[in-house]
């Protein structure tokens, strides 16, 4: 018997995360239904004999567990309350999972929405990138019920390698914010400190090497650092990407918590730059490119 054998999910959103993240749910033995608007990637998914439907309210008709992966809050809003919406296919006692990065106060309207149709949601956004997403060793932080969260913690297990119960809904898209954040600034002081050395004539490989070990070495030191020595901004996880969510943090913590977040405000700024440069598809760690070409 594999991890999710007579599990009946149904996911929605087939994109650089999502797709990867299905293929590991039907590997598992998951029961497995897919929607996508790109009438392609669906025909790759029947090729490989996964089942699709048409709409997402097709996809959530049978399924016990809905996970939608979407670029944005717009998009959720679409796919879950939108015409042929999850909501108006979802039978009662099926728990909606959100693992995109979505607006903390959509989060709660959204949630209401599914229980109001006899569902449960549970915010599970994830990090690791596109590699995490293929290996299945993403960092999952929920929001969820207990005993929600109690029922689809296998379904977590074969997608992450860190799955942590942050607290009730909305806790998990919290955690993600704080994540992106940190993501966020932290790129811009790599960036930063590759430029200054760079100008000065040090090997800055040389200096990540040096480095590593400290109190300055982090993942995105070490991950992005190497993709802004090698030029490689082949998108983990795009600008445009980084932006929004720099911008969801913003909008939640200077709107609803009244408090001011300077260093957050800055990257945005930066992130901004560089979408204007004509960069918003490349991965984020391509915020070097302010500092050489802005």
């Amino acid at each position: 018997m594999t991890a999710l054998s007579g599990e009946n999910i149904a996911f929605i959103g087939l994109g650089l995360m999502g797709r990867p993240m299905a293929l590991n749910l039907e590997k598992a033995g998951a029961v497995l239904t897919v929607n996508t608007r790109n009438p392609e990637t669906l025909n790759a998914f029947e090729d490989l004999g996964i089942a699709t439907a048409g709409t997402p309210a097709d996809a959530a008709a049978d399924a016990d567990i809905v996970i939608i992966c979407v670029a944005d809050t717009n998009a959720l809003e679409n796919v879950l309350l939108g015409e042929d919406g999850i909501v108006d296919g979802m039978e009662e006692g099926t728990i909606v999972i959100d693992m995109g990065t979505t607006a903390i106060d959509a989060t709660r309207r959204f949630a209401e929405a599914v229980e109001d149709a006899g569902g449960s949601w549970i915010d599970a956004p994830v990090s690791g990138g596109t590699h995490g997403a293929e290996t299945g060793t993403l960092s999952i932080m929920v929001g969820a019920d207990a005993e929600d969260f109690d029922r689809v913690r296998r379904v977590f297990d074969v997608l992450g390698a860190r799955v942590t119960h942050v607290g009730d809904v909305g806790a998990g898209q919290i955690a993600k914010a704080a994540n992106q954040m940190i993501v966020g600034i932290t790129i811009g002081a790599v960036a930063e400190a590759f430029s200054m050395a760079d100008e000065a004539g040090v090997d800055i490989a040389k200096m990540r090497s040096a480095l590593t070990g400290g109190f300055a070495d982090s993942a995105i030191l070490q991950k992005h650092g190497e993709r802004m020595i090698e030029r490689n901004f082949e998108p983990g996880g795009k600008v445009v990407t980084q932006r929004k969510d720099l911008y969801q943090a913003l909008e939640f913590s200077e709107g609803e918590l009244g408090l001011e977040l300077p260093f957050s405000r800055l990257a945005l700024e930066l992130y901004d730059e560089l979408i204007g440069m004509g960069d918003g598809d490349l991965d984020h760690s391509a915020l070097i490119k302010v500092y050489e070409e802005g």
